[in-house]
This record gives structure tokens, C-alpha cells and sequence, in this order.
């Protein structure tokens, strides 16, 4: 397979989640008078969706460690399928909570596995660029699935919306039968043995700077997550939009992230990932303090509330591939089991934002920023912490050798 190819397949694999989200976000209000229930009930739907997508992400990384990535990746693509059909057909609220959370079980495989694939074939400066060429394609599902959706969801109805999910679904598993390739040799996969298994996630997250980069990583998206989980209050009330407007908010922040991906692959062979990060930081840090100004001394309006959103797209998106790189390459003989606790660690953080912390701020333009700039310090503020006095290196410490070299082979 084309090297292009193989990106635009695992970007698609990585969208599955993200239109899980964002596609059906319009609908919350239409949703929430169809089964004459509150929007904060409503919006459950989305958090037990990310709960569970956070709780399955742990294992996905573990299973395609033992028996290969594309057997995952087939096998999750038929549950979501069937899921997302279920969350289509659900008479009732308590229904489509149901299914939305076994969409969410199914729903993380995509961007865990597809990140061991990149690492199972793929190093360095090359890996970061081919991360950063997915993030660019990937980039394309928060932009275009809320506007699809508010379009689907004024001329057909909320259902249209999943059957459509259910429907893009098909044809990714359809292309994955016929194209995508098994990155990890049978010689290479380890035993499914559970006490080996809770070995490597007792090593792994008790890695102190593996989880702290990791949760810095989560915390460097909270102003992108924040305003994403608020979207129906920010667009229908704040900014006084209607339900087909949703673009001006995701496209300004998508528009953002396919300029940082593109940066970011381009410059992944010319500077330092450090120096990257670092650039990355300081325009995400002029998007909060724009924002902050902004909100503090005037009512939001288009098209001023969303400029400062595509420059923290475009900080977010130059920075996170690098540092995505440089942690996983903390455990080389482990692929798999890291991509899936930095994946848990990211849909945890999601969930809270949606389910704890963005109800309580979206009633206001300016709580959001100041939201976001939080959540912007403690992610520069963990980062240093996991890089602090350490140079970059791709080892298991000597303490975890023996662990991974134990590790049986199928």
C-alpha cells in the first residue's frame, strides 16, 4: 500500500470517534424535546460515550499487541457499526444511552491502534511527520460533521445522523478488507497472559513522566474540548446562531489544526521537537489571551469570539504530534499498551470536561476562556514537570527490562 494511502485510511480510523461526537452535537436540543427530556440529561449521552470510550481504549492497545492490529481493527469496525445503528433505532432516552455506550466501546480503536501502526513501522522525525499527516486528515471530521450534521438534522432528523455514521462506517470497513496491511509480525506479538498484561500497565503507569506528558497532552486540547462539548449553548444561545452555523466554530478551529499539521510535518526534519512544542505553546498561549481580553470587555460576536480559535488549532496541532512521539517512544517493545493508557488518559480528561466542568462554564463566553487558559497552564506546567532534567530517549528504565524481556511470543 501507498504510504499516502495508509495515512488517509488510519485518519479515517481515527474519525469514527470524532464524528461519534461532533456530528450529533446540533441534534442535543432537537433530541432532548423528542423524548421530552432536559438538555443536562441529554448531554449524558455524551458522557457515558466517553466513559466508555476511555475504559475500552485501555485494551484495544493490549489486544493488538497479542493477536495484530488489523483483526482489531475489523472486528471493532463491525461493533460500531451495528451500535451506531442501535443509537438510530432507540425509542427512548434511557435506549440511546445505552447504545451510545457501547458506540463508545467500540469507538477507540481507531486512533490507538493506528498509532501502534505508525510506530510498528515507522521512527523519529518520520514517525512525527506521518503523525502529523494523519492529524491533518483527521482534522477534516470536527470541521465538516457538525455542519453535515445540522444539514442531515434539518432535512431528515436527528436518526439520519447515525444511520449516516452507520453508513460511513461500512464503506471504512469494506476498504480495510481490501487494503489495510498487518504492521506486526506474528513473531513479534506478545502472549495474551494476564499476569504479564497487569505487568506492563503496572510498569507503564507508574511511569511517572510517561503520565504526566500524557495528561499534558490531554490538558493541551481543553480549549478546543471546553467549546466542543459547549457547542449547542455557544453557537444557539451565546452567539445567537442557528443550528446550521456550527462551522463557524469548528471550522475555525479545524482550519487552525490543518495549518499546525502541515507545519508540523514540514518542520519535523528541520528542527528539534522541543523547539517545536515550544512554538506550539506560545501560540496556543496568544489564543487564551486573546480570548480572555476579548470575552472580558465585550459581548461575543462572529467573527471576532472565533479568530483566536484557529490560532490554538494551529498551536495544538504544531505541537501535540511531537509530543505525542517523544512519549510513546519511552516504552519501544511496548507499542501497543502505551498508545492505549495515553489514549485513556486523553478520553478521561474528555469526559470530565464534557460531564464535570464545561456545565458549569458555558452560560458565559468568558468563563470558557478562562477555562481554557487553566487548562493551557496546567498542560505547560505538566509538561516541563515530565521533561525536567531528563534528555530525550527511546528506553525502557533498567528496572523495567527484565519486565518487557520476559514477555512471551506467540
Amino acid at each position: 500500500m501507498k504510504p499516502r494511502f495508509l495515512v488517509v485510511i488510519l485518519a479515517a480510523l481515527s474519525m469514527l470517534g470524532a464524528l461519534s461526537i461532533d456530528a450529533y452535537l446540533p441534534a442535543l436540543p432537537t433530541i432532548a424535546h423528542g423524548y421530552a427530556a432536559t438538555l443536562p440529561a441529554v448531554q449524558q449521552t455524551l458522557t457515558v460515550y466517553l466513559f466508555a470510550f476511555a475504559f475500552m481504549t485501555l485494551f484495544y492497545g493490549t489486544l493488538s499487541d497479542s493477536f495484530g492490529r488489523r483483526p482489531v481493527i475489523l472486528g471493532y469496525l463491525l461493533f460500531y457499526i451495528t451500535s451506531s445503528l442501535g443509537a438510530a433505532w432507540a425509542p427512548t432516552l434511557g435506549w440511546l444511552l445505552f447504545f451510545r455506550t457501547f458506540q463508545g466501546l467500540s469507538a477507540g480503536a481507531g486512533s490507538v491502534v493506528g498509532r501502534a501502526i505508525v510506530g510498528d513501522l515507522l521512527s523519529g522525525a518520520e514517525a512525527q511527520r506521518t503523525m502529523s499527516y494523519i492529524s491533518l486528515v483527521f482534522g477534516l471530521a470536527p470541521a465538516l460533521a457538525p455542519v453535515l450534521g445540522g444539514w442531515v438534522l434539518a432535512g431528515w432528523g436527528w436518526r439520519s445522523i447515525f444511520y449516516l455514521i452507520a453508513l460511513f462506517s461500512f464503506v471504512l470497513l469494506l476498504a480495510c478488507l481490501r487494503w489495510l496491511p498487518e504492521s506486526l509480525a506474528a513473531k513479534n506479538r506478545h502472549a495474551f497472559h494476564f499476569s504479564v498484561i497487569v505487568g506492563h500497565y503496572l510498569v507503564v503507569g507508574s511511569h511517572v513522566r510517561f503520565m504526566l506528558r500524557s495528561l499534558s497532552i490531554a490538558l493541551s486540547f481543553t480549549g478546543i474540548l471546553l467549546y466542543v462539548t459547549s457547542a449547542p449553548v455557544y453557537i444557539l444561545d451565546l452567539l445567537h446562531l442557528s443550528v446550521k452555523d456550527f462551522g463557524w466554530l469548528f471550522v475555525t478551529f479545524i482550519a487552525g489544526m490543518t495549518v499546525g499539521s502541515m507545519a508540523s510535518g514540514h518542520l519535523s526534519h528541520r528542527l528539534r521537537p522541543q523547539v517545536i512544542i515550544r512554538a506550539g505553546y506560545g501560540l496556543m498561549g496568544f489564543s487564551v489571551l486573546a480570548s480572555l481580553i476579548y470575552t472580558g470587555f465585550f459581548t461575543a460576536r462572529i467573527p471576532w469570539a472565533v479568530i483566536p480559535h484557529f490560532f490554538f488549532g494551529f498551536g495544538v496541532a504544531l505541537a501535540t504530534p511531537a509530543m505525542t512521539v517523544l512519549t510513546l517512544e519511552m516504552f519501544p517493545k511496548l507499542k501497543g499498551l502505551p498508545s492505549s493508557l495515553q489514549g485513556f488518559v486523553f478520553m478521561v480528561v474528555f469526559a470530565l470536561i464534557s460531564g464535570v466542568v464545561a456545565p458549569l462554564l458555558f452560560a458565559s463566553a468568558f468563563r470558557l476562556a478562562v477555562g481554557a487558559a487553566v487548562g493551557l497552564g496546567l498542560s505547560l506546567l505538566l509538561w516541563w514537570l515530565g521533561s525536567r532534567g531528563e534528555r530525550e530517549h527511546a528506553i525502557l528504565s533498567e528496572a523495567e527490562q527484565p519486565l518487557a524481556e520476559e514477555v512471551p511470543h506467540l
